[in-house]
């Protein structure tokens, strides 16, 4: 035991170390290590945090109080990452939407892994991801999202959308529990103010929920993060949340519709929030 520890103990001082040359490298006349840096500096805050997550997920399911695991964990990430690699997200208006109607179905536009970083600034308490059922199997991962009162939605055994999210909609009511959904389904990795097409999961739920949405949209921030420039720098990325759209009496016919009359409304507040101060930092290089 004493030997595992020692080699633990080394292994991050010079994990430790390597970020801190790297750093001071990035400053002496190479910028482009200030990426594997932050990369490194990165992970080592979601290794931390989800370590974190997962004794703080066992010790709230002793009180009942587990469904606030996940905002607890979101928190300490947005503090960690702060403190480590200088990015931040500021939400410039609307943050008091998040927790003014529970339950309620909060979606945001899709641009990088950064956006893990979002969460860690909006989760409000009582709020998840959702999941593919089939996650709880997976070891770690599987068994924080079990703990912490992540929103499942069994796809294999559904013959349609209804169907699919009837479960996870039960679920919500049942505990109030708000859910965050990316509805693009995939990154962008924009270069500008864009999002992919929508994919109707969120809204369904929603719908069949009868809860509000609650869109988020997040400024463009290419000029802090670019993967294949090898640029990643610290900043702060501009954040609105948009006022919350019911579901009241619609129906599964419905959702196309909505689904477009959302994202018209985040396109045009993308747009928007990138035309401030904070957002055209963000976008530049």
């Amino acid at each position: 035991m004493h030997i595992i520890l020692l080699s633990i103990s080394y292994f991050l001082l010079s994990y430790i170390c390597l970020i801190l040359a790297l750093f001071v490298l990035s400053n002496l006349g190479l910028p482009s290590l200030s990426f594997y840096a932050r990369c490194l500096a990165a992970y080592a805050c979601l290794v931390l945090c989800a370590t974190y997550g997962v004794l703080v997920s066992l010790l709230l399911r002793l009180t009942g109080h587990h469904r606030l695991a996940q905002h607890f964990t979101a928190r300490a990430f947005d503090l960690t990452m702060r403190l480590a690699t200088g990015v931040s997200f500021r939400i410039l208006s609307g943050e008091h939407h998040l927790s003014s109607r529970r339950p309620c179905v909060i979606i945001g536009n899709h641009q990088s892994e950064l956006d893990v970083l979002l969460l860690g600034r909006i989760f409000p308490p009582y709020c998840s991801v959702t999941a593919k059922s089939s996650l709880k199997r997976v070891p770690f991962l599987g068994w924080f999202m079990a703990l912490s009162g992540t929103v499942f939605i069994d796809r294999a055994n559904s013959a349609s959308a209804r169907q699919a999210f009837a479960g996870a909609a039960d679920e919500m009511l049942t505990h109030r529990q708000s859910v965050f959904i990316f509805p693009e389904g995939t990154r962008s990795y924009a270069q500008g103010p864009k999002m992919g097409a929508f994919k109707k999961g969120a809204f369904h739920l929603a719908v069949q929920a009868q809860v509000d949405v609650v869109p988020v949209v997040c400024a463009n921030y290419w000029g802090l993060l670019a993967a294949k420039e090898r640029r990643f720098r610290s900043g702060e990325i501009p954040v609105v949340v948009l006022e919350p759209i019911s579901t009241k009496g619609l129906e599964v016919g419905d959702v196309d519709a909505l689904c477009e009359r959302v994202r018209g409304l985040m396109m045009d507040a993308l747009r928007e929030v990138g035309e401030t101060k904070e957002g055209r930092e963000a976008a530049s290089k």
